[in-house]
């Protein structure tokens, strides 16, 4: 071969290398994120002096140097302390945001997790509960409007349960960037005292709408064990009485459990992802999808053990042999991961299942997870797991 030719090729592929670090792209051109979706976790300054303190907040941020448009989730509350309530990290709907090039931020409120301060509760005031609620929300935004990455005039804040009344409380504030607001399941339920609750939540849904200008769109499932099918039509009513700019998505019977968590679930994206695109679009915001996220490798089918053998599953106790049991009736596409701990995830149908399985049990396990078996196969290697 000539040397001329021989020099060419080895110029190409010095190129061809370098093309290929810079840039891990799909064939149409779409940057791929690692499936971490670049999480990051930052504290939060808000207040000043003694009456200062951070919030713990998970990031999502696309690649680049921005500005990107901004989107605010806001958590709901477990049971109990919300000292102890796990970070909420939302990866069904971050993930969506994400590829359409949004950065995702999903503070913890004062008093939950991490956060510093106290979750101040109000009795059975729940107008005054949501507005104190959407205080933090309104200082977080204020912080992250600050980073050089986000763009301060594309701005959507979403919320959950306990976060979707603060979310819509905030509306009330009328903050200048934000653009429009999504509600999923939005209220509280303040049974532990003796009050009319529900004449409460519905007061306060009237007081937020008689002070908010943004439009807002809300998704409330017959099933939803916290309201059930009447309630969100009252709270809905009362808000576009005083005022309030509200579309209500009214989806019926959840079919893959309590329709409380469908913004939770893959199979909830079918359901609010449609909506929710035509509402971004209604309010000026962004809805092509301009990055694609890393999808887990599928492991080969070992001999390990026949599926359907649940005592041959290592780790396990029995509490988890009988999660194994409930993963095989589940449908594709599958995942179930187990941990030298005996912890387990699995997840099942939407968007990358292998690599939120891992996920799920490297949340619990806080070590590295190895996945057991994928649709109807097991994939487990015991010699690579000794």
């Amino acid at each position: 071969m000539p040397r001329n030719q021989m020099r060419l090729r080895r110029q190409f592929a010095v190129l061809l290398v370098t093309l290929l670090s810079s840039c891990f792209c799909l064939a149409d051109g779409k940057e791929i994120i690692p499936r971490s979706m670049n999480e990051k976790v930052e504290m939060l300054s808000i207040g000043s002096g003694v009456f200062g303190h951070e919030l713990e907040t998970t990031l999502y941020v696309p690649p680049g140097a921005g500005p990107f448009p901004l989107v605010v989730i806001n958590h709901g509350k477990a049971f109990g302390n919300p000292r102890f309530d796990p970070r909420a990290t939302y990866p069904v709907i971050s993930r969506e945001f994400l590829k359409r090039g949004y950065l995702v931020a999903i503070p913890m409120r004062s008093g939950f997790s991490k956060s510093g301060g106290s979750n101040v509760v109000s009795g059975c005031n729940a107008e005054s509960n949501g507005r104190m609620q959407a205080n933090d929300i309104s200082a977080a935004l204020k912080d992250l409007l600050e980073r050089s990455d986000v763009d301060k005039d594309h701005v959507l804040v979403v919320g959950q349960s306990y976060g979707g009344i603060a979310s819509i409380a905030l509306g009330a504030m009328n903050p200048p960037s934000v653009r429009g607001i999504i509600n999923f399941a939005g209220g509280i339920k303040q049974t532990e005292i003796t009050c009319n609750w529900e004449t409460a939540l519905i007061d306060a849904f009237a007081a937020y709408g008689k002070e908010s200008r943004l439009p807002t769109l809300w998704f409330y499932g017959h099933n939803d064990s916290y309201w059930g099918p009447d309630l969100p039509k009252k709270l809905h009513a009362a808000y576009l009485a005083a005022g309030g700019k509200a579309e209500l998505v009214s989806f019926g019977v959840f079919s893959d459990g309590d329709a409380h968590s469908m913004m939770s679930s893959p199979r909830g994206v079918s359901i609010w992802l449609p909506e929710t695109e035509r509402f971004l679009r209604e309010i000026g915001m962004p809805t092509k999808e301009v990055f694609d996220i890393e999808k887990t490798p599928r492991p080969p089918k070992t001999s390990f053990a026949e599926l359907s053998d649940v005592p041959a599953v290592p780790y396990l106790d029995n509490n988890r042999r009988e999660n194994y049991r409930k993963f095989l009736s589940k449908p594709y596409p599958r995942a179930f991961a187990i941990a030298r701990t005996g912890n387990v995830g699995w997840a099942y149908e939407g968007d990358d299942p292998l690599g939120r399985a891992l996920s799920n049990c490297e949340s619990h396990a806080k070590t590295t997870c190895t996945l057991y078996a994928v649709d109807d196969d097991v994939v487990w290697d015991s010699s690579a797991n000794k």
